[in-house]
């Protein structure tokens, strides 16, 4: 009876794990930075973050993105052989006043599936210029609202591919809001993306 017993728990347990529900939205959070991520989309849906550091200057060097235990993300292979870049959305730069700093950007809870152009182009420059804001300002705040169509694309690993990225600036009484589209730019100005 009681083999009976063990076998009947350890099956419950497995089709547990084997066929839970994703979740849909999870509250994660750093000392650095806040995220909800959608395991149901494997990409994050929004991130907020404080620039920490304007003019760091540790290395990121050796380091690569991580998963978190317990959480269904993306991972490496969702990003190999096609023009998504693993884009980080609390970017490393404005953490690099230490390698723990910058090791805590790496983590796939706080990637997103974004077109290579936009994140080494136009999304780049907007960063330095976040930077740039808190060589001048005490306080920067960055909000990301990562937007998804009703059926995401999916990659051939299984994550959902964002339709853009809504990124909002704020410092002192001002507040700059910009839309990118996912896809590669039509003009390098962040300037060109701003909305209100």
């Amino acid at each position: 009876m009681k083999k009976i017993t063990f076998l009947f728990i350890l099956v419950v347990l497995t089709t547990t794990s084997l066929f839970g529900q994703l979740r849909d939205s999870i509250w994660w959070s750093t000392p650095y930075f806040q995220i909800v991520y959608s395991e149901v989309l494997e990409q994050p849906k929004w991130i907020q973050y404080r620039v920490a550091c304007s003019n760091g200057k540790a290395s990121r060097s050796g380091m690569d993105f991580y998963k978190e235990k317990g959480i269904k993300t993306s991972d490496h292979k969702d990003y190999e052989h096609n023009v998504w870049d693993k884009g980080h959305m609390a970017p490393a730069a404005s953490f690099s006043c230490n390698r723990d700093m910058i090791f805590a950007t790496f983590t796939y809870m706080n990637c997103a599936l974004q077109h290579e152009s936009l994140n080494r182009g136009v999304w780049k420059y907007l960063e330095i210029r976040e930077r740039e804001l808190a060589n001048q300002w005490p306080i920067v705040d960055i909000t990301i609202r990562i937007v998804f169509d009703e059926k995401p694309t999916r990659v051939e690993g299984g994550a959902s591919i964002p339709k853009g990225f809504y990124k909002i600036i704020k410092y002192g009484n001002v507040v700059e809001s910009y839309y990118f589209p996912n896809q590669m730019p039509t003009s390098s100005d962040y300037k060109t993306y701003r909305v209100k």
